[in-house]
């Protein structure tokens, strides 16, 4: 799988393969695959970059596997953009409508300063006595 972004070293126009992030408390420096959307503090490094990478004097430095294959979507994204796609298809719940008593065009709004005189789904026309 190529990547659009770029290696985040200076003069560097690689594509980005690896995703190298710190953990100050810990003194230790994270080198795992390449993020699945660029993080402001976070830096992606290309190939190269990412096989030299070395980190301060008594830091650790925490390299996780690349995977090679891109395999496509796993089950649990499979299953969160199913899930997406249902609460999106699932109707609104209903509300019950407010009771209105007389002519409901005559009703003033709750500000008192118009009467209602059209609607359409939730949107009121209101007009003013002035």
């Amino acid at each position: 799988m190529t990547s659009a972004r770029r290696c985040s070293r200076t003069a560097c126009g690689r594509p980005a393969v690896m995703t190298l992030t710190y953990v100050y408390a810990d003194q230790t420096a994270v080198l795992g695959p390449l993020a699945t959307y660029a993080e402001p503090h976070a830096y992606d490094l290309c190939e190269a970059h990412s096989e030299r990478l070395s980190a301060p004097r008594g830091w650790e430095v925490l390299r996780l596997q690349r995977d090679t294959v891109d395999r496509g979507p796993s089950n649990d994204d499979l299953l969160a953009l199913a899930d997406a796609v249902r609460e999106a298809a699932r109707p609104a719940p209903r509300r019950p409508a407010p009771e209105v008593v007389g002519d409901p065009r005559q009703q003033t709004s709750e500000s008192g300063s118009g009467r209602e005189t059209g609607r359409k789904g939730h949107l009121r026309m209101l007009t003013t006595d002035h």
